[in-house]
């Protein structure tokens, strides 16, 4: 039996990001369902043989300003997208960019190495590769009863 650390608050960040995703789909119609204004990059996570392959599109954020973690198997990328200072005297007539900072976390579907990970960014694409490693294996002892 595995034991899976029951954490709530993750649960509702979850929650919270398939719901905003399905508002964002609809930004093509003009319409602006994004209530906290926050900028929040796509991301793609995939694996083949060896690795777990995880792709964000943070256009606009510096390198410096991005910070990944794996901690329990658990893959967090958290930056901040920085609004310039120079705009205080422009007159916009469509302002749709987000600004702000972001935190996505993410269960890895397989056990990784933490030691063999590797994460470029180059043209605001953040290309993160986790060596995937055998799962140890469980053992069970029969308890003989008195």
């Amino acid at each position: 039996m595995t034991l899976i650390k029951f954490e709530p608050l993750r649960e509702i960040e979850s929650l919270h990001d398939r719901i905003q995703k399905y508002f964002d789909d609809f930004s093509g119609f003009g319409l602006n369902f994004n209530f906290n204004d926050n900028f929040s990059p796509r991301i793609d996570v995939s694996e083949d043989k060896d690795h777990i392959n995880v792709v964000a599109e943070i256009p606009g954020v510096k390198k410096e300003n991005i910070k990944i973690t794996l901690q329990d198997n658990i893959l967090t990328i958290e930056g901040e997208k920085k609004k310039s200072s120079e705009q205080k005297e422009k007159n916009f007539y469509r302002n749709e960019r987000m600004y702000g900072s972001f935190k996505r976390c993410f269960t890895l579907p397989a056990e990784v190495d933490s030691e063999k990970v590797e994460a470029k960014f180059e043209d605001g694409m953040l290309n993160v590769q986790l060596k995937k490693i055998e799962p140890k294996t469980k053992s069970e002892k029969i308890i003989e009863l008195k």
